[in-house]
This record gives C-alpha cells, structure tokens and sequence, in this order.
C-alpha cells in the first residue's frame, strides 16, 4: 500500500500566460483538448480556417479554456472568461483594470457555433450547440474516471485501462484474478476507529474491474467496519452485476447482497450511504474470537453477471 496507507494487513486467497496570476487550467486533460483540434461547424459544413481564427477569440487568455457567456473583456477589448474575472483584477493582456464590461458582440458568435464534444479524443462523437456542449460535457459517458483510490485524495483521472495501471504501479493495489474471493482483515487494536481505516482490492472479473473496499469509521457514536463493491465503469454497466459478501465466525454469519455502485459515485458518497455490509465492532469482535484484543475478519465475496 502506498503511504499513508491501512494499518490494516490484507492477507489475500486468490501550459505560461496565465502563471503570474496564480491561474492554471482546470484540469490536464485539456492540454490536448479536441476543441483546439477539432473545426467547428457552422449551418452542418465543416468551418475553414476562419473558424480557427474564432476558436482562438473564444479561448481565455488566462486559464486557456474556452469561453461561455458571460464573456468579459477590459476597456481596450481584451476578453477572458467568467470566471477568471472573479480571480484577476486587471487585465492579462494589457494591465489595464478590468471593469464590468460584457462582449456581447462575442458571446452572440459563441452561441451560434456548434462543436463537438472535448471528450471526443475518448469516443464521444456528438455534435452540440456551444451552450448545450457544456452541460453535455458535466454527464458524458466518455469524460475520464476519478481515481478510485480513497486513501490520498488522489486527483488522477484517465480511462479505465489507465487506472488500472495506475492503482497498480502507484498505490500499489493488490490485483487479483476471479469472481469469488476470500480476504482476511487482521488489526492488532481495533479499539482505534476515530479515522477512517480503509483498504482497496482489485478483481478482474468478467473482462471488467471490481473494487473491494473495506474500511473502519465511526457511525453517530457507534464504530462500524464496512465492506462494498464498486465497478469500475458507468452505472448503466454497473447493474448488470451483483455480488454478495458473508463474514462469521463460530456458527454465526452476516451476510449482503446488492449492486456493485459504480466509481462515477465517490468512495464517500458510497459509504456515506452505507450501502454495502456493515459489521458492529461487537460482533466483528466475537467473530474474531480470542481475546477480542485483534480483529480477524475473513470475508467470502463471489460476483455474478445478471441475466438479459
């Protein structure tokens, strides 16, 4: 695990501009976005060169994106976006302070531009209103995947291919092979639940990735252990399967079945919903036997594919 990491032990079967104003672009992934790429199209005909020209109008000067109404500029004519107005107090090309000025002359030409989805480099070949492509963009199917690591609040995104490597090669994430599964949870002092202790397994299942979390907090004044699944792929995908999950011990068992949630939900919103096995320390303490002075917990898991 990397740093930072479970105290858990897991014991498995199986861009420059924009620099002086303490701006950068929202996110990498648009470096090489198709909207510098891609020419717009004007009345269903491809944009010439001009349309080049007009992608550069449209692009902010400061974090480099493009621009939607509202658009802004300063009092020799100098626009940026809405809301690197909100951060900069004069203007990135000329000094000049900005004021409340709107480039309606631009905005109009904004709006009458059609383009091609940003996420078109993953596979989205939709063609949209300049206005409507940003809402399109906030929910495509195509746009990368959060890490799913919970762990370091890791903020790499990609495809599902490149996570996968990711988790491996830099959280060091068990990877595992199969749709059943037996894991051991060892703690030497369970007492201690104040943070949340988590851990991630990795299951290639059905050509697809399963996650395995598993993971210690308090719930109100009651501390809990927590086991859930999550797909890694779109929710649409993500109920053509279930998985069910059992923990026992001395003739006794807990056991969940449901819908593996996918990753586009956040670690926390998942556990926040409880929506997964949750285990009394009480009783995952008696399942551990002994002394009760160390958690043993082994969990059986198994996925399937639902029918058609």
């Amino acid at each position: 695990m990397a740093p930072g990491g479970s105290n858990y032990q897991d014991i498995g079967d199986s861009r420059s501009g924009y620099a002086d104003y303490g701006i950068a672009p929202e996110s990498s992934e648009f470096k090489s976005s198709p909207f510098r790429k891609s020419s717009a199209i004007i009345g269903g005909k491809q944009g010439a060169g001009s349309n080049s020209a007009v992608h550069e109008l449209l692009e902010c000067p400061v974090c480099m994106n493009p621009m939607y109404p509202p658009i802004h500029q300063c009092p020799n004519g100098h626009t940026l976006c809405h809301k690197c107005k909100k951060k900069v107090h004069v203007c990135p090309i000329c000094r000049h302070e900005l004021g409340n000025i709107r480039c309606l002359a631009l905005e109009k030409i904004a709006e009458s531009l059609e383009l091609p989805c940003r996420y078109q480099i993953f596979g989205c070949q939709d063609i949209f209103t300049y206005q409507t492509r940003l809402l399109h963009e906030q929910n495509c199917r195509f746009r990368p995947y959060n890490c799913p690591y919970a762990g370091s609040e890791c903020a790499v995104t990609g495809d599902i291919q490149y996570l996968v490597t990711h988790l491996k090669d830099d959280h060091k994430v068990d990877m595992h092979d199969g749709c059943t599964f037996n894991h051991r949870y060892v703690k030497s002092n369970p007492q201690e639940v104040e943070n949340a202790t988590w851990m991630l397994t990795v299951f290639n299942c059905f050509g697809h990735q399963f996650c395995l979390h598993f993971e210690a907090f308090n719930l109100g004044l009651a501390p809990v252990y927590m086991a859930f699944l999550r797909f890694m792929g779109d929710d649409d995908d993500a109920k053509r399967f279930s998985y069910s999950l059992e923990v026992g011990g001395f003739s006794r068992k807990l056991t969940w079945q449901g819908v593996p949630r996918s990753i586009r939900d956040s670690h926390k919103t998942v556990r926040d919903s409880l929506d997964g096995l949750i285990i009394q320390r009480s009783m995952a303490l008696f399942f551990s036997g002994g002394d009760r002075k160390e958690l043993k917990l082994k969990i059986a898991g198994r996925i399937w594919r639902e029918p058609l």
